[in-house]
């Protein structure tokens, strides 16, 4: 009956008390202390039957009690609100190019740098909520493997199928901007982000990183670099007719480049030098990237205590019609 109901004076409870007081009157004083009719002999009445008036000589009081408790709910001011929120998002349409070259086999992330960006890649879909986001893969050249969506569930199943090998072994980095470019130039969203992650140096392709920046800088794409892999040597595996061997090569990233394209769109570089780290440097992204979102609240009342006053004036008037109607008393 109350359920998702409040009272904006319930102290107007306390008038309560004063129903058990009246029942308690009523039998321990006010009903002893009325007239009583003797009679010479108990054997007059003792097998006469009580008449329906007489069963119900208390019903006046009940109903007015009853009038009273519903009078007392009604003061108590019953009522309901309905809440909710308006809100607004705006998405951030999100180019993910990911470096699939060999040199992301090393093993110095576990199990290796690909396996781990796309672990953590997939980690970072995860979290998102209403931005588009696409996957652009590249080595020698780059290509589409998934245009910007919300359904995130393709692009995961898109992302999974990356290996390398699917492109002719290189680091295109400049190639690899200008198709995260064109993933993003037409968006209407007013947040574009491009996180170009990449172990290498730019030795391939037919666009220069830094004119790809700023073409970027110029439809306001901001481009989170990322530079993975270990500081001096990691271990590469080989194939070799014993099986597969480790052989030591250096870590050459060209971090100034990097740093440029960044700073050069208004975004960050960053450089992972292991799993945690990498998990770490997508957080923050994650954190600096989040789709605005404004809400409004809003709070509507609505008043109860109507039905309770007409409720306890009917049961009045009903006390009234019994008390001088079916049940009068007569001296």
């Amino acid at each position: 009956m109350f359920k998702d109901i409040t009272f904006a004076y319930p102290y107007a409870f306390l008038l309560l008390l004063i129903v058990p007081a009246i029942i308690v009157w009523y039998y321990l004083i006010y009903k002893k202390s009325r007239n009583k009719v003797s009679f010479s002999a108990f054997r007059i009445i003792k097998d006469r039957k009580r008449t329906i008036r007489e069963k119900l000589t208390d019903l006046p009081l009940y109903l007015r009690l009853l009038a009273f408790i519903l009078l007392v709910i009604a003061l108590a001011r019953p009522q309901s609100f309905n809440t909710g929120e308006n809100v607004y998002t705006e998405g951030v349409d999100i180019a993910l190019v990911l470096d699939i070259s060999g040199s992301m086999l090393a093993e110095d992330f576990k199990p290796n740098r690909l396996d781990a960006a796309k672990k953590i890649t997939a980690d970072f879909i995860n979290g998102r909520v209403n931005d588009r986001i696409g996957l652009v893969i590249f080595s020698r050249d780059a290509f589409t493997q998934c245009p910007l969506t919300v359904d995130y569930n393709v692009l995961q199943n898109l992302l999974l199928e990356v290996k390398s090998g699917m492109i002719e072994d290189g680091t295109a980095i400049g190639n690899a901007i200008a198709n995260g470019i064109n993933r993003l130039k037409d968006s209407k969203s007013k947040s574009k982000v491009m996180i170009l992650l990449t172990d290498g140096v730019s030795n391939a392709g037919e666009i220069d990183p830094l004119t790809g920046a700023e073409i970027a800088k110029h439809y306001g794409i901001r481009i989170y670099t990322i530079g993975v892999g270990t500081t001096g040597q990691a271990p590469y595996p080989v194939q070799t007719p014993f099986g597969k061997q480790y052989q030591m090569v250096p870590v050459q990233i060209d971090e100034q480049v990097l740093r440029t394209i960044a700073n050069e769109t208004g975004a960050k570089y960053y450089r992972a030098t292991g799993n945690r780290k990498l998990e770490q440097i997508y957080s923050e992204i994650d954190r600096l990237e989040k789709t605005k979102i404004e809400v409004t609240s809003y709070r509507t009342k609505k008043e109860h205590f109507l039905p309770w006053l007409f409720a306890a004036t009917a049961v009045f008037f009903l006390e009234l019609i019994m008390s001088f109607g079916l049940l009068r008393r007569f001296p």
